[in-house]
């Protein structure tokens, strides 16, 4: 049984009462929305992970990356950007290690946080072909479900898994005269199987039996975007919105089965197209919950795209997108440090922030107030406890202080507000 049978069921699960109590949405609201598919749980039964809810009035949650590279392996650190983006305010986070010992390396991550973990499977069959045959288009694919299922019973949370790419929309790329072609690293793995074999994308192919396998655990299927755009150039084109269709198509296949699923979004979009994708895949994919990278907005800013990618969250999230995956501003540069992961992390917070407000969620609204009471009564204390990065707030304003208590340093005795204080008082 998965969250979703149990919901079409009538039950009403704990995790479920869990999720409602948190975000203050009627159980039966939300045992709905699963039902139907517009909210998912990504949790698998064989590990205890805290439970979330992504989607329909939800909060925009947020996903961090971690992982190791073949250039770097060091699983102390992994850990530690693990427990750092737990710590900061990531909902989730994504293992996306390609280098050194992969199951020793998803353990020690699985535990040292209880958020959900997600992996991307297409990796570790990679590297597994890359070692046993030398090259990785050379997987096969009793290797690709063997890995998949091996995760699954770890205890894998929700997986990307890119089903949409097939024979014909690595055709009709070809033809696209797209600038950067393929960008996604586990789309590229699989679009390069597709050439060298002249085969269909096994995924795709054996649809049915996969999700065999992710209902067995409960493994929520994240549908990657393999064909999504490198750059802003290549947004929203053919290759783009045909994988699209596809995946709505696979959403369909996912309700029938009662495996819960999201649907991943590009990638780098110019500012003017992110409503346009949003409203497409709300309507392609059926209300799917959308789980988007970014988007990034601009390809000019490398050492910043925490930012570029943050005013792309922001607005995705307003016009629909559920999930927001970080960007840090290592992006397109280096593997991400423990800094990085932190900076990615609070600049998707804000971007999620910004879009529930926009949104009217209620939560949202309540933490809003209570930092304009909270500066209007020169409460401090209740300043820093609600900021998104709280030791940061305490300390630059501990840095340069005022003379003034009640006021920062920018102002000091001429604060408007301790001005209008003082006349109000007269």
């Amino acid at each position: 049984m998965t969250q979703m049978d149990d919901a079409r069921k009538g039950i009403i699960t704990e995790e479920m009462k869990t999720i409602a109590k948190k975000e203050k949405i009627d159980p039966e609201k939300l045992r709905r929305y699963i039902a139907m598919g517009y909210v998912v749980i990504p949790k698998n039964k064989n590990r205890d992970t805290t439970p979330i809810g992504i989607g329909k009035d939800l909060k925009t949650k947020v996903n961090a990356n971690i992982g190791t590279s073949p250039d770097c392996v060091d699983i102390e650190l992994e850990i530690k950007k693990a427990k750092t983006a737990e710590k900061y305010g990531a909902d989730a986070i994504m293992d996306l290690s390609t280098g050194g010992d992969l199951k020793k390396i998803r353990k020690a991550i699985m535990n040292a946080v209880k958020i959900p973990i997600g992996t991307v499977p297409i990796y570790e069959v990679g590297k597994l072909a890359r070692e046993k045959y030398g090259k990785v288009v050379d997987m096969d694919e009793d290797l690709i479900f063997k890995v998949i299922e091996e995760q699954a019973k770890e205890g894998v949370d929700f997986m990307t898994l890119h089903c949409g790419i097939t024979k014909h929309s690595v055709e009709r790329l070809k033809r696209s005269g797209r600038i950067m072609g393929v960008v996604s690293r586990g789309g590229a793995f699989l679009t390069a199987y597709i050439l060298y074999h002249e085969e269909e994308n096994p995924l795709y192919k054996n649809f049915d039996y996969l999700l065999d396998i992710l209902k067995e655990h409960d493994v929520t299927i994240s549908l990657g975007d393999g064909m999504r755009p490198g750059c802003l150039a290549d947004n929203t084109d053919r290759a783009q919105i045909e994988e699209l269709i596809i995946l709505g198509e696979l959403v369909d296949k996912c309700r029938e089965k009662g495996v819960q699923c999201m649907v991943e979004g590009p990638g780098h979009i110019p500012i003017n197209y992110i409503e346009t994708n949003i409203k497409l895949q709300k309507s392609l994919c059926k209300n799917a919950p959308f789980y988007v990278l970014g988007p990034i907005v601009t390809d000019i800013a490398p050492g910043y795209d925490h930012i570029t990618s943050a005013i792309g969250g922001a607005l995705a999230g307003y016009y629909g997108a559920d999930f927001l995956c970080y960007v840090t501003p290592s992006e397109h540069l280096r593997l991400p440090n423990i800094d990085d992961v932190k900076e990615g992390v609070i600049a998707a917070k804000i971007a999620a922030q910004a879009a529930d407000v926009a949104k009217g969620n209620k939560l949202a609204w309540e933490k809003e107030i209570e930092m304009a009471y909270a500066r209007k009564n020169h409460d401090w204390e209740k300043q820093f406890e609600l900021a998104i990065d709280k030791e940061k707030a305490k300390k630059m304003r501990e840095k340069t202080p005022s003379k003034e208590e009640k006021a920062c340093s920018i102002c000091g005795d001429y604060c408007a507000l301790l001005m209008v204080e003082e006349l109000g008082k007269r």
